[in-house]
């Protein structure tokens, strides 16, 4: 079995899995918050393969910023698979998008917007970083 067919099995009870050999890596949070976090602590993924619930161009930048080898999406979108592929990660999925939508159903989602015109992991990052910092920043004053 390889790593992604590893990986894809684990989506059953999982938002994520990475893998790597013998090494496996899941969470259950929502949307890049797990590939965010994993970033930002410095973890080695390097080499892992990713199976996500939903793969969107933002996600895809992540994945391309730390390494990984290849990508499942349950729900990928147009611009995830072109980006990976163009950077040779072989990329599958099992519906294709055109594009992800917020959590609302209502517009585009955030996180893809704050990636538009981006085509440098490390930049799309701090992008991403930037737009959740604003998000985080307008829940906390429209509770004051």
């Amino acid at each position: 079995m390889t790593d992604l067919e590893k990986a894809i099995g684990s989506l059953k009870t999982h938002s994520i899995c990475l893998c790597r050999g013998n090494e496996i890596i899941t969470d259950d949070a929502r949307g890049i918050a797990p590939m965010m976090h994993l970033i930002s602590i410095g973890t080695d993924l390097v080499g892992f393969s990713v199976a996500d619930i939903i793969v969107g161009r933002a996600a895809a930048m992540l994945f391309l910023k730390a390494g990984i080898a290849a990508v499942y999406g349950r729900v990928t979108s147009l611009g995830a698979k072109t980006l990976l592929e163009s950077h040779g990660v072989p990329c599958r999925f099992e519906t294709l998008t055109e594009q992800i939508i917020n959590r609302e159903g209502t517009d585009v989602c955030p996180m893809e917007k704050a990636v538009r015109g981006i085509d440098d992991p490390d930049a799309a990052y701090e992008a991403l970083c930037e737009r959740i910092k604003q998000m985080k920043n307008s829940k906390t004053g429209a509770s004051d």
